[in-house]
């Protein structure tokens, strides 16, 4: 959810009307941040039927930044997830919910592919990158709402 389109509102109250998902797919992308030694990952969450993203957080490839994202996914009601099989999925998900494999991730891969196209400084050899946190956020963030919401940001 992007807070600036939701305060944006006038000051009225938002109305955020939450659809169930049955599946989705979850994995996470490696850029970084003024240098290699500085990543940034971005792990997401997508829709396993339609192809659009549910959530997304920022962080290191720590089992903190994945615990937002179950956090934020939890209203969805998800009742399986396909995962790579890194570690704080298979540490932190149930293991009936679980479900590991490349083959149910191709989706959300295909997504990963189109992001490090459209926009550099996520392509990993490139003179292109952020020089701040926040900015790569904001850069990364906007063209998430714009690409896959049509949000005019």
């Amino acid at each position: 959810m992007n807070p600036v389109l939701v305060t944006a509102g006038g000051g009225g109250e938002t109305e955020v009307v939450i659809h169930k998902v049955e599946e989705a797919e979850l994995d996470e992308m490696w850029s970084f941040v003024d240098s290699k030694r500085q990543p940034r990952w971005l792990w997401e969450a997508l829709d396993h039927q339609t192809g659009r993203i549910l959530a997304y957080v920022f962080g290191r490839r720590e089992d903190q930044a994945f615990l937002k994202l179950k956090a934020l996914l939890e209203p969805f009601g998800i009742r399986r997830f396909y995962t790579d099989g890194w570690g704080a999925y298979q540490r932190h998900l149930d293991p009936h919910q679980h479900v590991v494999g490349k083959q149910a991730t191709q989706q959300l891969e295909r997504k990963h592919l189109t992001f490090r196209t459209r926009i550099k400084r996520l392509v990993r050899k490139t003179i292109c990158f952020s020089k701040s946190s926040q900015m790569h956020e904001i850069v990364i963030g906007l063209f998430i709402n714009r690409f896959e919401f049509g949000l005019a940001v």
